[in-house]
């Protein structure tokens, strides 16, 4: 594979408030499988990650914990470098922001954007988010509280560094929209220019003077950094940028980065804060961020308190490595949340992992055993039905990497796996059985075999960035090595006569699914004993009265057809305050719904939901446009809307009786 040049990678810094759940760590799995495949396509990659250590959140845990600050994110920087070892993960750096040198920079580009006037001294007065450390107006609150993590809000006030942020803006839109590839997916592309850029940005706090777990400004020893200029900027400092115009070989080799990879609920600091850092920096800007979704359990938020959090060590403990990493892969959509559960994990490793994967390579090398004491030999006699086959496998690669260059991972899985499951028709077409009965038919048989082999052996060199543990012990079976990409395009290269082993290993192993529930369970119940221990009891929520209405009968109720409904775009209806129109999918049908929720959910935030839906409503023009049904929601004392939404997954269409 020719060099096809550098390849720089990063993900978002992890925060080392606690121990990262599994919808923490699909980021890095996602960001591993992107590198190895760079890797092993030609290019030469170095993947960072790494640690967010400084605020005012971790002081105050620490103080609760009875240790110092950085006794707290010593050991939840380990816990979470262990993860990421875990998990197999090849990053070539890890970054730790309490690390010397970063801190050293951190302050010398402060300085110098305050010498060069992108920042200034003043005072904040708002609502103080302490989890997300974030000040906000009230215009910006959602229901009275954080529009980033819905948590409650505190007023403060206090002396602070702010960066011109308007000096910049003009700028950033212009580089925008000159690269649309810029900002991934679309979605969130349009919610930065729409909801922040274009409206005007505020000028940003950049130091808090309320708490002392951060980098100290060096001449403003009151203050320290930020945490947002602090974090964001490790993606130079890590690879040797020097403030000071001495930057490092590796640096200059690197920057730009090829990828920021975070989640989506950082893509305003990632597509808004920092490239107006860099450009006050005057250094180039990313090639691309990416703002990936949410895993979420079971669709629900993962919480200690709603003890549904699902951590790698648990999973890997029951599943396996490779398993955990092919199911955050696999069932993660490209651009809106995915879910999981411990039944559909099981579900998963027992068809695709057990069955389609595993059980292919069970019988190819069982019956290569048994019919030519495991030696596998091309005798050339071909069919007309090899043809399809040799077709499907050797055309993977240019499918996969098409899914790979639009960072569909998922969508490149399953192309890799669409070829195993191309084996398994191949041998139902086949019949070695049957062909094994006739001794005419040996080298035919000897053919269906090795082909079987070497189609096998391609999917795994595919398979290798994604489940490199599983790729390597397919090859040790086949005795062979992993193949890289050129080879997998090209049908024939598995060397004629090699023996397979003795004795083929399982995979996979299918799992009961009861036995797994019961393990659940008990991890599920050990999470509400620990959150219990060390949190209060949640207040119970009182309920709300509304007037009556009149009775109806059941013949009433039964004139109004509910369904669940997916909602597949949706956009603002121009000069209305109040309505968001949705393109809804009703089983094959899509309806358009207009609905009055503006106020509690963004366009980017409807699309991909699954609604209750009243379907044969009689359509009515609002504001113009059409409406063909209606969105049910739920509303509180205070006028705030919810959508009803199914407590399980459910497709579109599915009936509400």
């Amino acid at each position: 594979m020719q060099n096809k040049g550098k390849y720089y990678i990063t993900t978002a810094i992890a925060y080392t408030s606690g121990k990262p759940h599994i919808g923490n760590n699909y980021e890095i799995v996602l960001a591993d499988s992107i590198a190895r495949y760079k890797r092993k396509d030609g290019y030469d990659v170095f993947f960072q990650t790494g640690t967010d250590e400084h605020g005012q959140k971790i002081e105050l845990k620490a103080a609760d914990a009875g240790v110092t600050p950085k006794e707290f994110v010593d050991n939840v920087a380990g816990i979470i470098r262990g993860l990421c070892d875990l998990l197999n993960i090849s990053y070539d750096k890890f970054i730790r922001t309490t690390d010397d040198y970063h801190e050293k920079q951190v302050q010398k580009i402060f300085k110098r954007l305050y010498d060069q006037g992108d920042i200034y001294k003043g005072a904040y007065e708002g609502m103080y988010c302490t989890p997300c450390e974030s000040f906000w107006t009230e215009s910006q609150l959602k229901d009275g509280k954080c529009p980033d993590c819905g948590r409650e809000v505190k007023p403060a006030k206090e002396e602070a560094y702010f960066f011109k942020m308007s000096k910049y803006a003009d700028r950033l839109i212009d580089h925008i929209n000159k690269h649309p590839e810029f900002i991934q997916p679309v979605s969130r592309k349009n919610e930065m220019m729409n909801n922040f850029l274009l409206p005007g940005l505020q000028d940003l706090c950049v130091s808090r003077t309320s708490f002392k777990w951060g980098i100290p400004v060096d001449f403003d020893d009151k203050h320290v950094v930020y945490v947002w200029l602090d974090a964001l900027t490790n993606y130079i400092t890590g690879i040797g940028y020097d403030a000071d115009g001495n930057s490092s070989e590796q640096y200059k080799k690197l920057w730009p980065a090829d990828l920021h990879l975070i989640g989506k609920d950082i893509i305003r600091f990632h597509t808004i804060y920092w490239p107006i850092f860099l450009m006050a920096l005057g250094e180039e800007l990313p090639h691309q961020v990416f703002g990936h979704p949410w895993l979420l359990q079971n669709n629900d938020k993962m919480s200690k308190s709603k003890g549904n959090i699902m951590y790698a060590d648990d999973l890997v403990e029951v599943f396996g490595v490779d398993a955990v990493r092919y199911f955050v892969l696999h069932e993660m959509p490209f651009e809106n949340d995915g879910s999981i559960t411990w039944d559909l994990m099981v579900e998963r490793l027992n068809s695709d992992l057990a069955n389609t994967l595993g059980n292919l390579v069970n019988r190819t090398i069982s019956m290569s055993n048994k019919y030519f004491g495991g030696v596998v030999e091309n005798k050339g006699v071909a069919e007309a039905v090899d043809e399809d086959l040799k077709a499907v496998v050797t055309g993977t690669y240019d499918k996969v990497e098409a899914k790979m260059d639009e960072l569909r991972v998922a969508d490149a899985l399953t192309e890799i796996f669409n070829l195993f499951k191309r084996c398994n028709k191949y041998i139902d077409e086949t019949e070695p059985w049957v062909l094994a009965k006739d001794e005419a038919k040996k080298d035919r048989l000897a053919t269906v075999m090795y082909n079987l082999v070497e189609s096998i052996s391609i999917g795994a060199g595919l398979l290798e960035p994604f489940m490199p543990e599983t790729a390597q012990r397919i090859m040790k079976q086949l005795n062979s090595e992993v193949r890289d990409f050129d080879s997998t395009k090209t049908f024939g290269v598995y060397a004629s006569g090699t023996k397979v082993t003795d004795a083929p290993e399982i995979l996979f192993a299918r799992l009961d699914p009861k036995e797994v529930e019961e393990k659940a369970a008990a991890i599920a119940e050990k999470q509400k004993a620990e959150a219990g221990a060390s949190e209060p009891a949640a207040e119970e929520e009182p309920g709300i009265d509304i007037e009556p209405k009149d009775e109806i009968t059941y013949d009433d109720f039964a004139k109004m057809q509910f369904q669940v409904g997916e909602i597949i775009a949706c956009e603002a209806v121009p000069k209305s305050k109040k309505l968001l129109c949705s393109q809804v999918r009703i089983g094959s049908q899509v309806k358009q719904i207009v609905s009055g929720i503006k106020a509690y959910y963004t366009p980017e935030e409807m699309v991909g939901k699954k609604v209750m839906v009243l379907v044969n409503l009689k359509p009515v023009k609002l504001a113009g446009v059409l409406s063909e049904g209606m969105l049910l929601c739920a509303e509180d004392a205070d006028g705030n809307l919810a959508l009803m939404t199914p407590e399980k997954k459910m497709p579109a269409g599915a009936e509400i009786c």
